[in-house]
């Protein structure tokens, strides 16, 4: 049966874990600093650790993100049927995923605000299932549904905020994607065990601005499964306790592609001029976020018995 963990601040205190049931948190007296120690203690010790102990309010406490920044973030790209079908691409004829990763320093929590920076005129939203790693590699592994909870210590929600005016125009994934504040994770980190690894094949995501559902999709619907998505990605990278793999977003973002037909009349025009009537195009488009748009952020499971929390944050603009 899965844990709901959660990272919480009080004042003038530091950073804490406790469990989260009905609402209300039992904080736990465990020395963990980091997520991969949090994990290193083990769900029958955090269960024990929490019992016969007294609770708080979970509306009382300042919520921090469960995936401390120690961890790397690594992302998948499309991998929703509609997603991919809105990029031009035949989800049937793919053979490979498109990974990328975001910076350490993006990872923020889950409710306060989002930082738009100065420069930034088109900022984007992509609620995604954040699989948070529990096992550590040196090699290329071999995952399957089987073994896919001796990797998978838990899930979180994650936004993977993206300013998509840098990103397309530079050819930036990694800088258009990894400003501070443009990876809120949490609140809630579920740790699963054995039994549980089936629902993740079955929970909604949604995501909302000014209370307007933008984002609306099921994990049924992913192209490649959070287990052969880690077999790919081993390929190229080693995996620590507390590192987070975020598994793609439905389509509903503000991004708005080209069809296939102008991208074949501006293939020959320079860059430049390509990018700017890119640019110009999307400044029409009205999704994109502003000061002041309030952004929500949810993942449960069909069953209700993975709830994920809610993300809520006002975007900001920089000092």
């Amino acid at each position: 049966m899965s844990l709901s963990i959660v990272r919480f601040a009080e004042p003038n205190q530091s950073a804490r874990w406790g469990v989260l049931h009905e609402q209300r948190v039992t904080p736990l007296a465990i020395p963990c600093e980091t997520t991969a120690a949090l994990l290193a203690v083990g769900v029958p010790a955090l269960r024990e650790a929490a019992a016969g102990q007294p609770s708080v309010p979970l509306a009382g406490l300042t919520l921090l993100s469960p995936v401390t920044r120690d961890g790397k973030v690594m992302c998948q790209g499309a991998n929703y049927r509609q997603h991919m079908i809105d990029s031009g691409v035949d989800p049937d004829a793919k053979r490979f995923n498109m990974f990328f990763t975001k910076s350490s320093a993006s990872i923020h929590d889950p409710v306060g605000a989002i930082v738009r920076p100065r420069h930034v005129t088109l900022l984007d939203y992509e609620v995604e299932l954040t699989l948070v790693l529990g096992q550590r590699t040196s090699s290329a592994v071999t995952v399957t549904p089987a073994n896919l909870h001796e990797f998978v210590a838990g899930i979180c929600i994650g936004n993977d905020v993206s300013a998509r005016c840098v990103q397309i125009p530079q050819m930036q994934f990694h800088k258009g994607k990894s400003y501070r504040t443009f990876c809120p994770l949490g609140p809630v980190l579920c740790l699963l065990e054995k039994d549980d690894m089936p629902l993740l094949d079955d929970l909604r995501l949604s995501l909302s601005v000014n209370g307007q559902v933008r984002q609306n999709d099921s994990t049924r619907n992913l192209v490649f499964k959070p287990a052969e998505t880690l077999t790919e990605f081993s390929q190229i990278a080693d995996f620590n306790p507390g590192d987070v793999l975020m598994t793609g977003t439905p389509s509903g973002c503000a991004l708005g592609l080209p069809s296939p037909a102008v991208v074949r009349a501006t293939a020959l025009l320079p860059d430049p001029v390509r990018f700017s009537l890119f640019l110009k195009a999307q400044q029409r488009r009205p999704q994109y976020l502003k000061d002041g748009d309030v952004v929500e952020v949810r993942i449960v499971s069909a069953n209700g018995r993975l709830d994920l929390g809610v993300q809520r944050h006002t975007i900001v603009g920089e000092n």
